[in-house]
């Protein structure tokens, strides 16, 4: 079949629709044969208990490799936008383009991989344009939950998308500038063929909320609290711990950072200029014997993530941050769905030790999200007036929910696609003109393997049926000359039901499979490891209703 040779405008998204986070999007300009390549952003998402021993996952840019990818543009610095780059660049290979402060986190990562001085990393000021091959991408000022979002006007000849990144509407940032209302009219005023936009919130009502309210509501708790005060939010969100400094050095407290993120993102801010004005943190030493009256510790952790501050601060192992009868817990920040058992499991040990929580629920002035609602999406959409939407950043029915909301504030076109569907944006309407190999890499032992892999299947079936181990001596006649040892992990067996009784059993019938083998089949150790393999899953699973992995090892003597 003949290729086309007709210049087009596509949009391929490899993560980040029909799920949240794990963002890669591709734009591609040309005719099919000899498309240039635009990627944006390289995030990453987070392992669960359906991935045992992976903590990252990554997209999967397969399909990528070996194009012409003209460059990276990161819009900003959440690890669901960035934390893949240091493990995906290799496969990719072209220029990264970042604001500063994205930019110096970025390099913390590629430092990381060993791979800084191979990557050429190239700083936008906020606001500012590159010409990235053919497309000609502007930074344009939004705010999130973190410094220095942009969104990205990207030009082609066949048409201006604009790719807002997460955002909100908030006219009280606390930190870096407002939306940039006027650029973002003007694009809508010069005509914008596609947005591709933020679905965080779209089932929310009204608007997310200021920043600046926040800083009012933390100062006003905060000045009430006597005895030791934590405060667990995102360490991304500068704004936010711009806010609780700002209310602790008001009350004539002075802040401990907990948690290595704390450190590693007020690095970044002040680097770029934020926070300079504030008191120096105090040290660990410090911190040790600071009053309690007069400290506030900004911890990471809020999620309940096992190893960060607050878990090991609930459990008595921090070895700075001690909190008990008398102390003060605020929770600023939202639960990130999936994590509700883990945040609520944290707050109870907190409570345990006697500490008394503060969190959205009882006082919801303390957070605001970083992601559009309803109103503001409405706002979005009046000011861009696009042709096409399309919506990201979500799982499948926040996706169709934006879509519908789209169509009901005008736009002509929307299209829904799934991680895979490249979109043809123009000429002609909007549609999904082919499915590419997408999928996910685990960060498994240092390394990416597929999702397939054999490693990440037997842990996984190990972890939920268990494993078997067996071992014995054969003579040269094949027969047994020792005791069978099998030994078990992740089996059942208590008290009331002896697992070495059952253990006893597979043992009896391990010989009995040995002993019916004849001939050559007692010189081949694979057919004895089948053989075993197959009478202990199928003893197991009348035992236990589980079928174990089987290691079976013969010694010949």
């Amino acid at each position: 079949m003949k290729k086309q040779t007709q210049d087009e405008l596509v949009f391929l998204p490899l993560g980040g629709s029909d799920e949240v986070g794990m963002n890669l999007n591709a734009y591609g300009f040309g005719p099919e044969a000899d498309r240039e390549w635009l990627i944006v952003d390289v995030g990453v998402t987070f392992g669960d208990l359906s991935t045992p021993g992976v903590d990252v996952i990554v997209p999967d840019p397969t399909y990528l490799e070996g194009e012409t990818i003209k460059g990276i543009v990161l819009t900003h610095a959440h690890e669901d936008h960035i934390g893949a780059l240091g493990w995906l660049w290799p496969r990719l290979k072209a220029p990264v383009y970042a604001t500063p402060f994205t930019a110096y986190l970025i390099r913390d990562k590629l430092r990381e991989r060993g791979i800084l001085d191979e990557v050429e990393l190239i700083e936008v000021p906020l606001g500012g344009t590159v010409d990235i091959g053919p497309f000609g991408v502007t930074f344009v000022n939004m705010t999130h939950s973190i410094a220095e979002p942009s969104g990205l006007a990207i030009d082609t000849p066949l048409g201006t998308v604009f790719h807002t990144g997460d955002w909100k509407i908030d006219n009280q940032p606390v930190i870096g500038t407002k939306t940039d209302a006027p650029t973002i009219r003007g694009l809508g005023d010069e005509g914008v063929l596609a947005m591709v936009c933020d679905s965080t919130n779209v089932f929310v009502p009204g608007v997310a909320g200021s920043e600046g309210d926040v800083a009012v509501a933390l100062g006003k708790l905060i000045s009430t609290l006597k005895g030791r005060v934590a405060v667990g939010c995102f360490a991304s969100n500068v704004a936010r711990m711009d806010s609780v400094i700002r209310a602790a050095e008001a009350c004539g407290r002075r802040v401990a950072l907990a948690g290595r993120s704390m450190h590693r993102i007020t690095a970044a801010a002040k680097h770029v200029g934020m926070l300079q004005d504030v008191k120096p943190f105090l040290s660990d030493e410090e911190a040790r014997v600071w009053p309690a009256d007069q400290i506030l510790y900004l911890c990471t952790g809020s999620q309940g993530e096992a190893r960060a501050a607050l878990s090991r601060v609930a459990d008595g192992t921090h070895p700075v941050v001690k909190l008990g009868l008398g102390d003060h817990c605020i929770f600023s920040s939202r639960q990130i769905p999936g994590n509700e058992l883990a945040i609520g499991n944290l707050q109870d040990r907190l409570a345990d030790r006697g500490v008394r929580l503060y969190t959205e629920k009882d006082h919801p002035g303390i957070h605001v999200s970083g992601h559009p609602c309803r109103d503001e999406l409405k706002q979005m959409y009046d000011w861009v007036r696009p042709q096409i939407a399309v919506p990201t950043h979500g799982v499948r029915r926040f996706l169709l929910e934006h879509a519908n909301l789209a169509k009901e504030v005008g736009v002509k076109e929307t299209v829904t696609p799934r991680n895979g569907d490249m979109v043809r944006l123009a000429p002609g309407p909007a549609q999904i003109i082919d499915e590419v190999p997408s999928g996910r890499l685990y960060v498994d032992g240092g390394m990416l393997v597929t999702e397939q892999g054999e490693a990440l299947k037997e842990r996984r079936h190990a972890s939920t049926n268990g494993v078997l181990i067996v071992s014995f001596a054969l003579d040269k006649r094949g027969r047994i000359v020792s005791d069978i040892d099998i030994r078990s992990v992740g089996l059942p067996g208590d008290t009331a039901t002896p697992l070495g009784d059952a253990l006893d059993n597979l043992a009896e019938r391990v010989e009995q499979v040995v002993k019916s083998l004849k001939g050559e089949a007692l010189e081949d150790e694979l057919v004895i490891e089948q053989a075993v393999a197959r009478v202990l899953k199928k003893a197991s699973q009348q035992i236990w209703d589980r079928r174990p992995i089987v290691e079976t090892v013969v010694l010949r003597v």
